[in-house]
């Protein structure tokens, strides 16, 4: 695995960082999940300055300075030293060293981007066939009380839902709210066709999710609250995100959906932009500034 840590291309052996960094203890850190794929031009970064604006959110939020130009090319640079043409890119911006109290004034900010192979976390042949999905007792971290944004410690909320799914033979879990809307997945956002009809769910809880935008964008689908009742009573239910890109639900609390048409056409379109064979007006692939030499090294 490749990494570019503070402004410098490291072995992630070689990576030093302080036991006492104040974002291992208390989650105070930023982060970020990017796809680069394969096209015939070579490797690209699927919506990179999107996933960059949302850090910057997320840092503000923080009350953290970070510097996205460098991260930019940071993820340029650790992509072309790492010799991979499909990657996943982890952007991370932390506090460090400064003290343990909970006044994040004077914190040391450390940046890193890391690249590495990546395949999707649902499980290629289970995306495509259909995931097994089981409503949460866990209830999602409200908006009131922190921002829809990828926060370090914020997602310890999904860790233990997706925990508690497994260990009842569950490969995800759903989010729902007091009153049954729907929110989202640990991980991913949620669509639902009915009657062939494609609907994005809608929550203000939920992370506003690129791969999710990406779809709204290509299809003009609606977007707006919807019960469980509705999500369960649907036709196709399918997925997204930055990993499970456009997955398949096969099953919620026991009852069974099939990947149908709908799911299937856009599972196809969805890798059909990514790979720069569709779709290339829209600005979406960053293509690498530093060409790659033997050995992998920029």
């Amino acid at each position: 695995m490749q990494l570019w840590l503070d402004g410098r291309l490291a072995a992630v052996q070689d990576a030093s960082i302080s036991p006492l960094a104040h974002g291992l203890h208390y989650g105070t850190g930023v982060f970020e999940g990017i796809r680069a794929y394969p096209t015939a031009a070579g490797p690209a970064i699927f919506r990179l300055d999107d996933h960059l604006a949302r850090l910057g959110r997320g840092a503000e939020a923080l009350g953290m300075a970070v510097d996205l130009a460098a991260l930019r090319r940071g993820s340029l640079e650790v992509l072309a030293s790492s010799g991979l043409d499909a990657a996943y890119l982890r952007p991370l911006a932390f506090y460090e060293t400064g003290g343990l109290g909970l006044d994040v004034a004077g914190l040391k900010v450390r940046t890193l981007v890391a690249a590495l192979p990546w395949k999707n976390h649902l499980g290629e042949v289970q995306a495509a066939q259909g995931v097994s999905l089981r409503t949460s007792s866990f209830r999602r971290n409200a908006a009131s009380a922190l921002p829809p944004l990828k926060l370090c410690g914020a997602y310890v909320n999904s860790v233990l839902a997706k925990l508690e799914a497994a260990r009842a033979g569950f490969a995800e879990a759903l989010f729902v709210d007091g009153d049954g809307f729907v929110v989202e997945c640990t991980g991913e956002n949620v669509f639902l066709v009915k009657d062939g009809v494609l609907t994005a769910v809608e929550h203000p809880d939920a992370l506003p999710g690129l791969t999710r935008q990406t779809l709204l964008d290509l299809t003009g689908a609606a977007s707006r609250p919807v019960h469980l009742h509705e999500l369960r009573d649907a036709d196709e239910i399918f997925l997204t995100g930055t990993s499970a890109e456009v997955s398949a639900v096969g099953q919620l609390d026991g009852r069974f959906f099939q990947a149908g048409p709908v799911t299937r056409e856009l599972q196809a379109r969805y890798q059909r932009i990514v790979h720069g064979e569709a779709e290339t007006a829209r600005g979406w692939l960053t293509r690498l500034e530093v060409p790659v030499q033997a050995g992998g090294r920029p």
